[in-house]
């Protein structure tokens, strides 16, 4: 009933794996925020773009495979992204059902604008590089675990 713990704590809460992971969620959404707003971008919008800067022009689906995202959560995201300049969707010409998404120069320019992200983040967590890629990795079995899918 209560998680992974053996007996609870005075917040049922507290003993709850899920709730630490969404709470921790939350506190990335409120440092990113002040560092993301300057650009222009929300955390999503960020996370699209950064799939697209090491491999541009990619299909909807491809994006949506990287992040998890079904395409009727990324199409708005994308158009957002598209109306402020940094994206263009166009049909792909083999596949008309496909919409391929490429970076405009201004969103290849926030790649550079944004390449202090990294150190912020990890300063606010409170952990070494080290201590961070061991969370991350337990943290992707654990996603791979409740997904079904294969480690990344």
């Amino acid at each position: 009933m209560y998680g992974l713990m053996e007996k609870p704590t005075a917040s049922p809460l507290g003993a709850m794996l899920c709730f630490d992971v969404y709470a921790t969620n939350l506190a990335f959404g409120r440092v990113y925020k002040p560092l993301l707003d300057p650009l222009g971008l929300t955390y999503p919008q960020y996370l699209v773009l950064m799939t697209l800067w090491p491999a541009d022009n990619q299909s909807i689906g491809q994006i949506g495979g990287s992040l998890g995202l079904d395409s009727s959560t990324l199409t708005p995201l994308i158009k957002r992204l598209e109306a402020a300049g940094l994206v263009t969707r166009r049909r792909d010409p083999r596949d008309e059902r496909r919409v391929i998404v490429s970076l405009t120069r201004d969103g290849r320019d926030l790649e550079a604008q944004s390449d202090h992200l990294h150190d912020c983040i990890l300063r606010a967590t409170g952990l070494d590089m080290e201590g961070a890629t061991r969370l991350q990795q337990m943290l992707s079995r654990l996603r791979c675990s409740l997904t079904g899918t294969l480690p990344e």
